[in-house]
Formats: C-alpha cells, structure tokens, sequence
C-alpha cells in the first residue's frame, strides 16, 4: 500500500517508520528543507520538499498513486485542504485527518473526509476516563472515536464477582467480548461466572461507556 504523509518531522518520522516497517511504500511532505534533509537520511521513504497544501507537490510526491493521503499539520485548513485535494483531484480513496481544534471534527466528516480524528478529544476522554476508575488497565477508541474497547480488571470489591453473565445487566450497546483468565483467554457466555482477578474486554459505544464501568466495577 501506497501511504502519503503530509505532517512535520517528528509526527511523520514516527508514522512513516511504522508503516516502512510493515512494507508499506511510504511518501512524506514536509515544507521544511532542514527536516526534509533529516527524514530522507533517517527514514527509507520518499521525502518531498514542498507544501502538501499545493497540488503541483502533491502530483509530484505521486498522489495520484496513493492508496491513503494523511493530513497530520498543526493547521486544520491545510488538513482540510490536502484531503480535499487528494479525494476530489487524484481520486485517493482513503483520506484521514488530524482535528487540532476539536469543534472542526464534525465538520471534516461532513466534508467527505474519510476519517476526522480529533486528537484533543481522544487525549482528553482517555485521561477523564483513565482518573475515574482505577480498575482500568487500557482503553482505546477505534472507528474514529465511535467505539471504546476497554480492558477491565475486577477486584474481590468488584460487584459483579460471583454473578454470572445472564444476571448482570448492561447497558444496550454494551458488550462483554472476552474474558482474560490466568492468562487464558474464555469466550464468555450467559452461564459464565465471573471472578476477581479477571480482566474483561469490553465493547461500548462512548456514550454508555460510564454506565457499563460502574456496574461492573461499583465505581460512582
């Protein structure tokens, strides 16, 4: 897969290394010429020198090949512009973006952007998340931010311990997936009991994500 990156050195040294090291062809815009010079010794990625914003840079770092174009600048209107320009003009049919202004997010999906991630949001409802509830081991969002998965350790204080499946009530949308014991994995099922020191992986919607920790942790 063709990835191309528009974003400045350390974001797009980071990305691009990952998605190298996954044999994915990777090309980077950088509209510094210092950074560009860093990226090309450091990375083995094309490094183009130019504004991703521009669609003469874009057409010569081969954006009409691109399988994904990812807009990761500090400015939101150039991340608008560069997935815009990639979408429309070179037909890439993957586009994602970073929202540094959280009330921009909304308005990037309404702009066809393929996927609108609002890094201020995600950090900030990881860390209210992650203070509220000590049983938490991770968390993470996935379909931009549509969905948590959550990792649940339960305590001998935890309510649920002892109870099985088909008598603990979760909120619609809610669900357990796997259940994490002495470091094997159970496909959980409604006769299922559940035991202290077993880490639960949910599936939430964000909305009821607090509702679905306080009932199997007794967290207020």
């Amino acid at each position: 897969m063709h990835i191309l990156i528009v974003a400045g050195e350390k974001l797009g040294y980071f990305l691009a290394r990952t998605f190298v090291s996954k044999g994915h062809k990777v090309t980077i815009i950088n509209r510094n010429r210092q950074q560009c010079s860093r990226l090309a010794r450091r990375l083995k990625a094309t490094i183009v020198y130019g504004d991703g914003s521009d669609v003469q840079i874009m057409q010569e770092a081969g954006a009409g090949s691109a399988d994904a174009v990812l807009a990761a600048t500090v400015n939101d209107q150039d991340n608008l512009i560069i997935c815009q320009l990639a979408s429309f003009r070179f037909n890439v049919p993957r586009t994602l973006a970073l929202v540094n202004d959280p009330d921009n997010e909304e308005i990037f999906r309404q702009l066809d952007i393929t996927t609108a991630l609002s890094t201020t949001r995600l950090i900030a409802g990881l860390i209210e998340q992650k203070t509220s509830f000590d049983e938490i081991i991770n968390l993470f969002p996935i379909g931009a931010g549509k969905l948590n998965v959550t990792e649940v350790a339960l305590t001998e204080t935890s309510p649920v311990v002892g109870r099985t499946l088909r008598d603990i009530a979760l909120p619609e949308n809610s669900l357990i997936a796997s259940i994490m014991r002495g470091g094997e994995p159970i496909v959980p099922r409604g006769p299922t009991t559940l035991l202290a020191g077993d880490r639960l992986i949910l599936v939430t919607l964000p909305e009821n994500y607090g509702p679905v920790l306080r009932e199997l942790t007794g967290e207020k």
